[in-house]
């Protein structure tokens, strides 16, 4: 247990999170995405997992350590509901939330065709499979940059 650090990120996450730079995408999913075998083929090239959460409480534990990038319009991205893109599933609903608390105002949550979402996700840093179980619970996380303290 570490202080000020969310009991959930184990140290393969953490390690994960302080070895990826500005612009590596963090991929979270759902326990229905094909998570081993797309992780396989990131960056990191192997699956790590945060079990027994919802994709939003994963979200949250990541994105206190972890700023968005700020430079793109995409740098947080979900799968969009096969046949209903307009849909907005609890789990998107939930990370949308998370997202807005830990950047400290409204952030768009950009949503991408199942097929394409996979093939983002294998050119990301890594994949961190959680115990969600509902649908839809995929999102792709760009990392942004801290500011020195002082400039």
């Amino acid at each position: 247990m570490l202080k000020g650090i969310s009991p959930l990120l184990n140290a393969d996450v953490l390690y994960a999170l302080k070895a990826m730079g500005h612009g590596d995408r963090l991929v979270i999913v759902d326990t229905n995405f094909p998570a081993d075998s797309i992780a396989r083929q990131t960056r990191l090239g192997r699956l790590l997992r945060i079990d027994n959460v919802t994709s939003a409480t994963a979200a949250a534990a990541i994105l206190s350590l972890m700023p968005l990038d700020s430079f793109i319009d995409d740098a947080a991205m979900c799968m969009e509901v096969v046949g209903a893109p307009q849909e907005i599933p609890a789990p998107r609903a939930e990370v949308q939330a998370e997202i807005d608390r830990a950047e400290g105002k409204s952030w768009p949550l950009v949503p991408i065709e199942r097929l394409a979402f996979y093939e983002k996700a294998k050119s990301a840093y890594c994949v961190v499979q959680t115990g969600e179980r509902r649908f839809y619970g995929c999102f792709i996380l760009t990392k942004g940059v801290i500011p020195p303290e002082h400039p």
